[in-house]
């Protein structure tokens, strides 16, 4: 695959997932654009002298998501793992809490792709967003139903947006991850059978493949990307 003059903005890019994904696209000859929103949390990632970074970037702020696509002169991709997770039962989640899940994954990545939308040239491009396995097996979501329903909602986003640009050259697509195998996530779930779950770069391979020139006709997909979890 080859992202040669290709400028590619990831969201959530200095995450687990994000930094797999980012190194698979630099190694592709991308450039990529990253957001970050909080002080210092770029500092010691690995890569951020490798890519264009923008800082103080708040996604669920139209004038800072424009502020981020402005710096993608020649944007081809956009992908968005941006997003975060809440675990309550439904009688302890208030609107708040709803809207915080809201707010994060499907505010960010819709703006992101009616961004990303309006910035591709006529060359069209491509759009990838992170659901999860939940996000299509419901009945999985017991006691984060405010998660899950935000993911649903990201789930959709591209199947109808895919629809919505089928005339053009613009792809887009999600992957629905199951548990990543992160520090993180086995620090949390220590008796886990974590040889089950995929890795970050595992489930890079097939967002960046979504995401490059190789993927010519796949398009309003959710993909399953669980491994053996």
């Amino acid at each position: 695959m080859n992202f040669t003059n290709r400028d590619v903005i990831v969201t959530g890019g200095t995450g687990g997932l994000g930094t797999a994904v980012v190194a698979a696209l630099l190694d592709a000859g991308a450039r990529c654009i990253v957001p970050h929103s909080r002080r210092g949390s770029a500092d010691t990632w690995p890569l951020r002298d490798r890519v264009t970074l923008v800082p103080d970037c708040d996604l669920t702020r139209e004038a800072d998501v424009t502020q981020l696509y402005d710096a993608a002169p020649q944007l081809w991709a956009s992908i968005h793992l941006a997003g975060g997770f809440d675990m309550a039962p439904i009688g302890d989640t208030d609107r708040t809490a709803l809207q915080r899940m809201l707010d994060v994954n499907l505010i960010t990545c819709f703006l992101c792709c009616r961004h990303a939308v309006r910035r591709f040239g006529d060359a069209g491009g491509r759009i990838v967003n992170v659901a999860a396995r939940p996000a299509l097996e419901p009945r999985q979501g017991a006691g984060m139903t405010a998660y899950v329903a935000s993911k649903a909602a990201v789930a959709a986003l591209p199947q109808a947006l895919g629809g919505e640009r089928a005339p053009r050259k613009v792809l887009v697509n999600a992957v629905a991850p199951s548990i990543i195998d992160t520090a993180a996530t086995r620090s949390a779930m220590p008796d886990a059978s974590h040889a089950a779950w995929p890795t970050p770069a595992e489930i890079a391979r097939t967002i960046v493949f979504l995401a490059s020139p190789d993927n010519l006709v796949t398009s309003s997909a959710v993909v399953p990307v669980y491994g053996r979890a």
